[in-house]
């Protein structure tokens, strides 16, 4: 390498964004080939990625059940720990929403964290919005021969108004065929606490939903929270279904060659 190149380089680096990937608990612990596939999105548009291994749930179970006392608590370590990145990015509308809604509301009572929470917030996004609004990036094309229909999750539908973001970027993958199903925005029956609180209507829903992707033909189901997509891998697992079920930055980034959600993994 010349000096020249290597000063190239180094300017590149000076200049490329710092984010800070916000993993989120359920791909943590249920899909981190998620959280990978984030990393190589968010790397080829030209990021410096980073994964604080300080950091913890965004608080949302608590925040919606009604116990502010604790997601306060947690909300200022989620504060401190990304507190010097450029941008926090998660692939996840549900957290980012508690991030970029709920954290400023908590604190609404408190000048000195509220304004912390807000400079939080106005630096957080969720995936699919930081890549198409904020980076405007266009990712490198990759190849999926499927069908598929994609579901808009609540939060980041009503929250942060993610709709048109992952189907334009979904749109430059080669051989993948959209289409949309009947309701693709009518909430799944997951939502969170929701789900154990009201099994009952949960499942009424979460099977309307599975109606709803069957009736399209589509052999793969797409979406951007991965609580959604649990739920609905679950139920289209019981009802016998073979609709595979992938998060969109999966199949973006090309890494939607493995098992599918709630597939099992091959033996060695």
């Amino acid at each position: 390498m010349t000096i020249n190149e290597a000063h190239q380089r180094s300017e590149q680096a000076t200049s490329s964004p710092r984010v800070a990937l916000f993993v989120t608990c359920l791909v943590d612990l249920m899909r981190p080939n998620i959280g990978f596939a984030a990393v190589k999105l968010l790397e080829d548009a030209g990021c410096r990625v980073e994964v604080p291994r300080s950091q913890v749930c965004c608080g949302q179970p608590a925040y919606n059940s009604g116990d502010f006392a604790s997601t306060q608590r947690i909300a200022k370590h989620v504060i401190d720990t990304f507190a010097d990145y450029d941008y926090v990015v998660g692939p996840s509308g549900s957290c980012m929403a508690t991030i970029k809604t709920g954290y400023p509301a908590l604190f609404e009572d408190d000048a000195v964290w509220h304004a912390r929470a807000v400079k939080l917030a106005q630096r957080s996004h969720e995936l699919m919005s930081f890549l198409r609004d904020v980076l405007k990036a266009t990712p490198p094309q990759t190849r999926m021969a499927a069908t598929a229909t994609y579901h808009d999750s609540c939060s980041g539908l009503r929250s942060l108004g993610i709709k048109d973001q992952p189907r334009d970027l979904l749109a430059r993958v080669r051989d993948l065929k959209l289409v949309e199903m009947q309701d693709s925005d009518v909430c799944c029956g997951f939502g969170g606490t929701f789900c154990v609180k009201y099994p009952d209507i949960s499942v009424k829903m979460v099977t309307d939903k599975a109606a709803n992707i069957d009736a399209t033909g589509a052999d793969m189901l797409l979406g951007g929270d991965l609580g959604c997509l649990l739920n609905m891998a679950g139920r289209l697992r019981r009802l016998g279904k073979s609709t595979r079920v992938f998060h969109a930055a999966e199949v973006l980034a090309g890494m939607a060659d493995g098992p599918a959600i709630g597939e099992a993994e091959e033996r060695r």
